[in-house]
């Protein structure tokens, strides 16, 4: 303090010693974005850790579409979303989103609600008045997430917003969510006293450092079914930081957080909040609510730092820093029906490779850690989103086209009727797909894994958990299948395009 005694630059914020759901509600009602709650007797660490919280005043979840309004004046798409979520068997009605939304999203939704419209409400409460009249509807096939700051008295959303479709999420999962006390042993007890507690010692053994981050409930088992820790998926994700990061670096990353394990509740995460460590570096984007802070993982700490705060998937977008507005990879999701076997998923991959090849575009392999395959090639980044995406949905196209019993472009799963949808909605501004080398929030820890095309002249099934969590060593040992793609410099021309075009 004495040190600080006079100076003019510095000033401390208020803070207030008070009860912290009374602050919250206040600060809520100021229509402030929330609070940070301390406990008064633990330490200061620069660091996220459950004594120093950001409790904030919006909430989120994952939403069924059963609905639109047509947009009014000159808003094109739709006007607004009607939205619900599953009460056993019931679909109920939960309000309308208007917005959140922008030029692209509004058509790529309005074209996905247009493939599956409905002539009756799903929910078991659908809106009335002209409300209801306004109503066009669709079939409850389509998940997105929405904020909202609460609920009201009726059970619908006030003030929401919509944040994007989630394509991952099954519909039939799609519960109201409510609020929970998360009680955690590890931390002591509230003193009933007001003299403070004495703050517990911390020590090497119960957060050990790794890649200089210290690893907090080490032992606490993420997948239970092969006994899997949190420190195992540090220990992961920093053995594998020298595969994993060429193809992670200075990308904006939406990563899946589990933690209390992938079988709890899981949530997607884009934005850098307050409280991620100043050395993830942060980058500026353009989602659907304007400019925001997303994260990068561009060194081996950053990498572990996301295991630290739960994150077992990472998902980087197909463009870098610098030209964000321009991708440099492109993907086709093999998608199969789940009725198809490994030889179907395995023909799929490989059609769409001579596909490439005829164009002069080198492809590589990578598994999913599910049931599909991704064929990636990497582009100079001379397109724009758009046009990148209207290239690979000619592609998917012309494949549905010329072996329409074997594929599809319909996002429909009841359109697929045992074929492989050639999933090509990845190649847009703000989309993602799992990094190579990326750990599956499923059983088994499996991990997304660049494979060879040798590999798929075996018949051995390489899907699922084939690779997982406990194979970073062998990884590491065997030949690098990627170790081109980096190098690999090749442009989408015009002529190809206008050749898949028609």
């Amino acid at each position: 303090e004495p040190l600080l005694a006079g100076s003019k630059r510095l000033r401390y914020s208020n803070h207030f010693v008070a009860s912290g759901p009374a602050m919250l509600e206040e600060a809520c009602k100021l229509g402030l974005e929330g609070i940070v709650s301390k406990r008064q007797d633990a330490p200061y660490e620069a660091t996220r850790t459950r004594s120093w919280l950001k409790v904030k005043c919006t909430r989120r979840q994952e939403f069924v579409i059963g609905g639109f309004t047509e947009g009014q004046g000159s808003r094109s798409g739709f006007g607004a979303l009607l939205v619900g979520y599953y009460d056993g068997k019931d679909l109920k009605y939960a309000g309308k989103v208007g917005t959140g939304f922008n030029d692209s999203s509004l058509a790529e939704i309005r074209k996905l609600m247009d493939e599956d419209r409905a002539d009756a409400p799903p929910f078991v409460n659908p809106p009335t008045g002209a409300e209801g009249r306004r109503a066009k509807w669709v079939k409850p096939k389509l998940v997105g997430e929405v904020a909202f700051t609460e609920w009201t008295r009726d059970g619908t959303l006030r003030h929401p917003s919509f944040q994007g479709l989630r394509l991952d999420k099954k519909p039939r999962e799609v519960v109201r969510e409510r609020a929970e006390h998360v009680a955690d042993d590890s931390e002591p007890a509230v003193a009933s006293s007001p003299k403070p507690a004495k703050a517990p010692k911390r020590t090497m053994s119960s957060a050990p450092m790794l890649a200089g981050v210290a690893i907090s409930h080490p032992d606490k088992v993420l997948f239970p079914e092969i006994g899997f820790t949190k420190r195992e998926l540090a220990e992961y994700y920093e053995v594998i930081a020298p595969l994993m990061l060429p193809h992670v670096q200075k990308r904006p990353l939406s990563l899946v957080r589990c933690p209390n394990g992938w079988s709890a509740k899981c949530f997607f995460q884009k934005h850098a909040k307050a409280d991620v460590p100043e050395w993830i570096e942060r980058i500026e984007v353009q989602d659907s609510a304007g400019p925001a802070l997303y994260m990068m993982a561009n060194d081996v700490k950053s990498l572990v730092t996301l295991a630290q705060m739960g994150v077992i998937e990472v998902h980087p977008w197909g463009s870098r820093e610098g030209k964000l507005t321009h991708p440099d990879r492109l993907i086709l999701d093999m998608d199969p029906d789940e009725a198809l076997g490994w030889e179907e998923v395995k023909t799929a991959a490989l059609l769409a490779r001579t596909l490439l090849d005829d164009l002069g575009l080198r492809s590589f392999l990578k598994t999913t850690g599910g049931k599909g395959l991704h064929v990636v090639f990497p582009v100079a980044p001379t397109m724009d989103w758009d046009v990148a995406r209207a290239f690979t949905e000619h592609l998917a196209l012309v494949l549905a086209h010329t072996f329409p019993d074997r594929f599809t472009a319909r996002l429909a799963k009841n359109r697929r009727g045992g074929k492989v949808f050639i999933d090509y909605l990845r190649n847009a501004h703000g989309a993602t797909a799992i990094a190579p080398y990326s750990v599956r929030a499923r059983e088994g820890a499996p991990v997304a894994t660049p494979v060879d095309w040798s590999v798929l002249e075996a018949d051995e099934d390489i899907r699922f958990a084939h690779f997982d969590a406990r194979s970073a060593d062998a990884l590491l040992a065997r030949p690098d299948p990627w170790k081109d793609l980096p190098k690999v410099r090749q442009t989408v021309t015009a002529a190809m395009r206008k050749r898949v075009a028609r």
